[in-house]
């Protein structure tokens, strides 16, 4: 099972964030970053920019992997998960731009019809991630139904990155990001796989919010099923649930898990 920690603010899971890719980069200088986009990992983006600055760490040889992107639009659309990364991520961090990468970035606003390019981009990305020696720190959120990345409820919990289709909800969840208009909503994406996200060697999932309550509850107290993608982490080796009080709010363990956390060793990390 994941180390599930309840924590009182999203500031306060953004800090345990910070800290602990901060000091993997102090140890390792060419760490390798598994990106997220969306709202819940912002405020961790910014508590690990803030560490870099005020400690100095050097970031010239950190690498950096998105889970996933739109397809249909072109890198430098505002939406794009390329742009995206590079405002919330690159830019901030101080990261080196050619380091960082997205599933999308040989596409480059490629239509769907072009199969043979699409098609292999998905290996091809999971070959680049081999090669920088896989992913050491992961972030993710998590969906209203329980997907991680863009794999939707029926994903193969052993997927490489690769097409899908967003389900309408999703489309929904992310018209606040496209002028409310669910028209300009892309219905196809390439994601990182459940398999290619379980390779890495750490996975830190942030959840905020009672929406977010039923899927974290499935994630990590329901059954292992391609219907919550996101329980594939109760195998993980190293995995990390960080929740605020509302997100946390139907788990049935939950003061267990704070017992845990009070009581956990100091040597212990996260």
């Amino acid at each position: 099972m994941a180390e599930i920690i309840i924590v009182n603010t999203e500031d306060e899971a953004a800090e345990l964030y910070g800290r602990t890719v901060a000091d993997l980069i102090q140890n390792k200088p060419n760490a390798v970053l598994g990106l997220a986009t969306g709202s819940s990992p912002l405020l961790a983006y910014e508590h690990l920019a803030d560490i870099i600055k005020n400690e100095h760490i050097d970031v010239s040889n950190v690498q950096g992997f998105a889970l996933d992107e739109y397809l249909g639009l072109p890198l430098e659309h505002e939406q794009s998960y390329h742009s995206t990364i590079r405002r919330t991520v690159t830019e901030p961090l101080g990261l080196n731009p050619q380091y960082v990468h997205a599933p999308g970035d040989v596409l480059n606003g490629a239509p769907l019809s072009n199969g043979d390019l699409i098609a292999k981009a998905g290996p091809d990305y999971d070959d680049a991630i081999d090669k920088a020696g896989g992913i050491d720190v992961q972030i993710l959120g998590i969906g209203t139904d329980g997907h991680v990345g863009f794999n939707e409820p029926g994903s193969s919990l052993s997927s490489g990155t690769r097409v899908k289709t967003l389900t309408e909800q999703t489309r929904i969840d992310n018209m606040r990001f496209f002028d409310n208009d669910l028209n300009q909503v892309p219905t196809h994406c390439i994601t990182q796989g459940i398999g290619t996200i379980m390779r890495a060697r750490h996975v830190i999932l942030l959840a905020f919010g009672a929406n977010k309550a039923q899927a974290v509850a499935d994630a990590v107290e329901g059954g292992i099923s391609s219907f919550c993608p996101a329980s594939a982490l109760q195998m993980h080796k190293h995995a990390t649930v960080i929740v605020d009080r509302d997100a946390a709010s139907k788990l049935q363990l939950a003061d267990y898990y704070r017992w845990v956390y009070a009581n956990k060793p100091d040597w212990q990390k996260l």
